[in-house]
């Protein structure tokens, strides 16, 4: 389950999913609570509403010059075509290695980039190059107990 999740508003000046150029409506940090973290984006697709890819890995790390590495593992390929479950599509999970570097700080409420590039077993390419519009981030712990979603810095 998530628990932590940070929506940030920009643009993508790069795109590119399995040779296919696109643009993209929004670009989120996922946090679960086993560990694993994704660049989640929703792709500007006007045959498809639900078409989403996901960076994914586990154990990133913050660096001291306000930046955070994550290793890439896997590729969650969402779109409308998808098995469905409680009525939202489940991603196809491709085998990948690449990497995903973001810079600024989450508890700041400051991202400046977010670069990612991946190749899957396949190897199909994929690459995210995000800029933040300097809109503060908004960042959110979802509470499991209660399943509200709370700031996690009040």
């Amino acid at each position: 389950m998530i628990d932590i999740l940070a929506l940030m508003s920009g643009k993508c000046t790069t795109l590119k999913i399995a040779g296919r150029d696109y643009g993209c409506k929004a670009v989120a940090y996922a946090h679960s609570e086993a560990g694993r973290v994704s660049f989640a984006v929703a792709l500007e697709d006007s045959t498809d509403d639900a078409h989403v890819v996901s960076f994914s890995g586990e154990n990133g790390k913050r660096f001291d010059d306000n930046s955070y590495e994550l290793p890439i593992d896997r590729m969650l390929l969402n779109s409308k075509d998808r098995p469905k479950i409680h009525g939202l599509p489940v991603p196809s999970e491709e085998v990948s290695t690449g990497v995903c570097r973001q810079f600024g700080n989450f508890a700041a409420r400051r991202v400046s980039s977010v670069n990612c590039t991946a190749t899957d077993s396949r190897g199909r390419s994929y690459e995210l190059q995000f800029v933040s519009d300097g809109s503060p981030v908004g960042v959110r712990r979802v509470r499991q107990s209660s399943k509200s979603i709370d700031d996690p810095f009040k």
